[in-house]
């Protein structure tokens, strides 16, 4: 393997032709868009109105985190999801699996739009949450993989890292359309109308946007490198006689070092994320003072500077490696989470800004790269399997819990600095998995079997 900086070795990867290739990272980028704005949807709902909406009785900051139980209950679905559409999608294709995971999300989310209140039905209306929740959980959980392979085996491995975390773009986009539909409601509407009915508004809209990545997605053509390690596969049994093992069995028998490393690197990243945007509603409202309009506000502007520096960072990590460029990020994030707080509780828009803005700009040094990194630790036809499982493993201790945990700190201790130091100690974990793993740019995604060296 070449070390960072050098000359990418010759591949045997076919490109697709630029006008395909367009075509599949649009597609990557919308469907991914549409799948995470559905989610993050949910995880602002909770911390604005979901309390008070499905869990009345309680007081607020209990309510707060009854609503985040069920949002990390969605996070609990996704290796279920992951482990399913991996499997299926190393069998017969990305694309197949895409289309249905777009589809399961949408339904499930138009219909928490429709779902009555606790005033209405009961305790049957947080029951049907928690199920809508896994059905979205289930089908997150088999999105990215999918969307981000579809690109890296389409593309060039010179590029890759920037080409590949394009739809890891998606999700800032998805959080960014989200808290943007979520701000414009705040500001045309009274808190009491916005609790009662306003918070509908963006469920429901979930419909016409899944029509819209419907239509995308289905107009990409298969992965060339599936569809090549597909026909080598049938051509090995043919002559062999012997049935190929179910994906998942190879991942967990022969590159299980490989998921470890995968959930590790994947740790401080969606812990960091989702303290830094989901939480923050929580904090700089409730501790803070500050509006909740004020924060959505800070909030959109910097989902908007992420989604730039995102493929930014991919690009870098194109020239210098993927180790060095998530090393920088796990260190400046578990810096930052210690200046996170005492900016935000200096109050007003431009703090907040500054917050969240910069945080988001050093998570997505470990952010923009894992795309490719990802897909670069394992071979053809274990990479769904392989790197859904190790992406969506991790996402129920890190992204699940983390509002949850961060919320629980808040309320024992009273300040933001055990959610630094929780957030900080994540960056260490995910340090050490980097510093565990080989480099793996520039690596041919066209082959059978992944490479001994992914793994120190």
């Amino acid at each position: 393997m070449s070390a960072p900086g050098s000359p990418v070795p010759p591949t045997t990867e076919p490109p697709a032709p630029r006008g395909s290739f367009a075509k599949v990272v649009v597609s990557s980028l919308i469907g991914t868009t549409v799948e995470w704005y559905d989610f993050f949807l949910y995880g602002s709902a909770a911390a604005l109105v979901f309390g008070a909406v499905f869990f009345p009785e309680s007081d607020p900051l209990t309510g707060i985190l009854l609503a985040f139980g069920t949002y990390a209950i969605g996070f609990v679905a996704r290796p279920l999801g992951g482990l399913v559409f991996g499997h299926y999608g190393d069998r017969v294709g990305r694309k197949r699996l895409l289309v249905i995971s777009l589809l399961l999300m949408g339904a499930s989310t138009f219909a928490i739009g429709l779902l009555p209140g606790h005033a209405t039905i009961g305790v049957a209306a947080p029951l049907l949450l928690i199920a809508l929740r896994l059905v979205q959980g289930f089908a997150l959980g088999g999105e990215w993989g999918g969307a981000v392979l579809l690109v890296s085996e389409h593309g060039h491995p010179r590029w890759r890292g920037f080409w590949a975390s394009w739809p890891q773009a998606g999700v800032p986009c998805g959080n960014l359309l989200a808290t943007a539909v979520l701000a414009v409601l705040a500001a045309t509407m009274a808190d009491s109308a916005f609790e009662a009915w306003g918070w509908r508004i963006p469920f429901l809209l979930s419909g016409v946007l899944v029509l819209i990545g419907l239509y995308v997605r289905l107009a990409v053509e298969e992965s060339p490198v599936f569809q090549a390690a597909a026909r080598r596969a049938e051509d090995a049994r043919a002559r062999a006689g012997v049935t190929e093992r179910a994906p998942i069995v190879d991942v967990l028998r022969r590159h299980w070092r490989e998921v470890l490393v995968a959930m590790g690197v994947r740790l401080a990243e969606n812990i960091s994320y989702y303290v830094i945007t989901a939480f923050i509603l929580v904090y700089a409202v409730e501790e803070a003072g500050v509006e909740r309009g004020t924060v959505l506000n800070a909030l959109l502007v910097a989902s908007a500077v992420q989604l730039v520096v995102v493929p930014i960072w991919g690009a870098l990590s194109d020239r210098l490696g993927r180790r060095p460029v998530i090393a920088f990020g796990a260190v400046s994030t578990g810096l930052w989470a210690f200046a996170f707080f005492p900016i935000i509780d200096g109050g007003g828009f431009g703090m907040v800004l500054a917050a969240a803005g910069v945080g988001l700009v050093l998570h997505a040094a470990m952010y923009g790269p894992r795309a490719a990194f990802f897909s670069e630790l394992f071979g053809t036809r274990t990479r769904y399997s392989g790197a859904s499982i190790g992406y969506q493993l991790a996402s129920i201790a890190a992204g699940g819990l983390a509002p949850l945990i961060a919320t629980w700190l808040l309320s024992r201790f009273g300040s933001g600095l055990p959610v630094s130091v929780y957030v900080a100690g994540a960056c260490v974990l995910t340090l050490v998995a980097v510093l565990a793993s080989r480099e793996t740019r520039g690596r041919d995604l066209d082959d059978a079997v992944a490479p001994e060296a992914g793994v120190r």
